[in-house]
């Protein structure tokens, strides 16, 4: 349970009640979200330079599960390429530029895949 200084912060939009009774149900925003099938997944592949010194990676984005299926994810296309990378915000960053390597070996394991940009 989180500290009572903490539950009020979570409050939306109830400042103060008169009634004696009242209770506030939090709501609860910790639900779990589930790994959709490779075959229903939209994957964006895309190469991105920006605020990198200018230096590429490839981004694979739109990836809809949990944080740990991501992160499998990543870590088997790092050690198929045998480069590094990170997963962060919901998106794969691969050093270099691996799209079209990527692209058939996501559509190899299933996944519906887009190349996004030139």
């Amino acid at each position: 349970m989180k500290p009572q200084n903490q539950q009020r912060k979570n409050r939306e939009g109830i400042v103060y009640s008169t009634s004696q009774n009242f209770d506030y149900q939090f709501s609860t925003t910790d639900s779990v979200e589930e790994t959709l099938p490779p075959s229903k997944q939209n994957l964006k592949v895309m190469l991105d330079k920006k605020q990198r010194a200018g230096k590429v990676v490839t981004l694979i984005a739109g990836f809809v599960g949990t944080e740990a299926d991501l992160i499998d994810l990543g870590k088997k296309l790092k050690s198929k390429f045998g480069v590094g990378g990170s997963v962060k915000d919901g998106e794969i960053l691969l050093q270099g530029d691996f799209r079209d390597r990527t692209i058939v070996l996501l559509m190899a394991d299933g996944y519906k895949v887009k190349r996004v940009g030139g």
